[in-house]
């Protein structure tokens, strides 16, 4: 188990996609694509086990060319949590605080984006074939006079 103070960001069955200002992840594991704002993206990509969280926090700041506080961090780390998104799971330690107090201070506190971690379920192998709009009908088939949906496939189950 990995030390909490040391956070390590998950980097197995993941799909990673940077992009200017984010980066996209797509879980395998959990079918599950993440957007991780700059602020969220800096913090994962330095959960490496070497650094502490307010190594963590000096690298965002010299990053970012903000001040940076622990709390930042811990908020970031507690939404990587979340989404299963380090190697291990990390007790967020805010001092003593509530996240929401915790929120507010770092909100009120800090110019730079406080980290946000977007999440959306993919669909399943099963029913990405429906995405390509498989799901109504649209007219008889030519061949054999069987209706079938817009991929061609008889949605009668009466003709093959």
């Amino acid at each position: 188990m990995n030390n909490p103070q040391y956070p390590v960001a998950r980097s197995t069955n993941l799909v990673v996609q940077e992009v200017p200002n984010e980066v996209l992840i797509f879980d395998i594991d959990t079918n599950k694509a993440h957007c991780l704002n700059k602020t969220a993206a800096l913090v994962w990509k330095s959960c490496d086990g070497k650094r502490s969280v307010s190594e963590i926090a000096e690298f965002v700041g010299s990053e970012t060319g903000e001040q940076v506080s622990d709390d930042l961090v811990w908020l970031a780390i507690d939404q990587l949590n979340e989404t299963n998104l380090l190697e291990d799971q990390v007790t967020v330690d805010f001092k003593g605080q509530s996240r929401r107090d915790a929120l507010k201070k770092i909100g009120l506190a800090s110019v730079i984006a406080l980290p946000i971690v977007a999440s959306l379920a993919a669909p399943q192998n099963a029913l990405a074939n429906m995405s390509c709009g498989c799901i109504t009908i649209t007219d008889c088939n030519p061949l054999d006079g069987c209706p079938t949906n817009n991929c061609g496939q008889d949605v009668s189950g009466l003709c093959r």
